[in-house]
């Protein structure tokens, strides 16, 4: 069971991750040329592989594993907390949702205008782009080596992130327009409750909690983490609701 979660947690997360690189992309690619926008994506791919292939194994190899649990559990606790922060204060109204459309305007804009050069790279746009896959890449590649290197299963971890990625890639070159009927805050609502219950989990280990129901502990852990999430957003938007205040106002 542990696995499949793995499994999915990591295809969730860099799923989402996957999306808002895919918008830089398709803006610099419709301002400054798909041959650079591709060469800035790809090199941008190829770094985080070689950051992944050359820490993954170091991690396993040098670090004790109850220590490597406990910093990889307060590590993924605080990710995942900052995930499920910004997802309930979307639920709740507080902060508005991201929009791509939107994300992808302003990406346009800040790249700006001109004609795409076929044959040349502009150097520009590729920077704009390399950068854009890179820094939503180190999320991923975040999640890809912590996941391998507490469980011992760096395969699995890696498959999620290779299918998500592949996966927005194939749709992004298919429609050329940002993906923004995916419910991205349903998804970092869940992916960050896996997170905080990975973390729970694994920092526990660490410490020397033997905990009693096993793997099954992690979805037990997701429960109760939902539970509470869930009470936050009726309690928040219990008290927003007074006259005045508009739906989406950020916090």
């Amino acid at each position: 069971m542990s696995g499949a979660l793995l499994l999915l947690t990591s295809f969730m997360a860099s799923g989402v991750e996957a999306v808002e690189a895919l918008t830089i992309v398709l803006a610099v690619g419709l301002t400054r040329g798909w041959r650079t926008a591709t060469a800035g994506a790809v090199l941008a791919l190829l770094a985080l592989v070689l950051v992944v292939s050359a820490l993954g194994p170091a991690l396993v190899q040098y670090v004790p594993i109850n220590a490597l649990r406990v910093v990889v559990g307060a590590l993924l606790l605080v990710f995942g907390l900052q995930w499920l922060r910004k997802a309930i204060l979307r639920a709740s109204g507080l902060k508005a949702h991201r929009d791509e459309e939107e994300a992808f305007r302003k990406d346009v804009a800040q790249v700006g205008g001109g004609s795409p050069q076929r044959n040349t790279i502009d150097w520009t746009g590729f920077v704009l782009a390399f950068k854009g896959v890179f820094l939503e890449g180190l999320e991923v590649a975040f999640i890809v080596l912590t996941f391998g290197a507490s469980s011992g299963r760096f395969g699995l971890s890696a498959a999620g992130a290779f299918f998500a990625v592949g996966l927005v890639a194939l749709a992004g070159a298919a429609i050329h327009r940002p993906l923004s009927r995916i419910p991205e805050n349903t998804i970092k609502f869940i992916v960050g409750l896996m997170l905080t219950a990975f973390g729970t989990f694994w920092g526990g280990e660490g410490v020397g909690i033997g905990w009693a129901a096993g793997d099954f502990t992690i979805l037990l852990l997701i429960l109760f983490y939902g539970a509470v999430a869930g009470l936050l957003v009726a309690v928040i938007k219990g008290h927003n609701v007074h006259p005045g205040h508009q739906p989406g106002d950020s916090a």
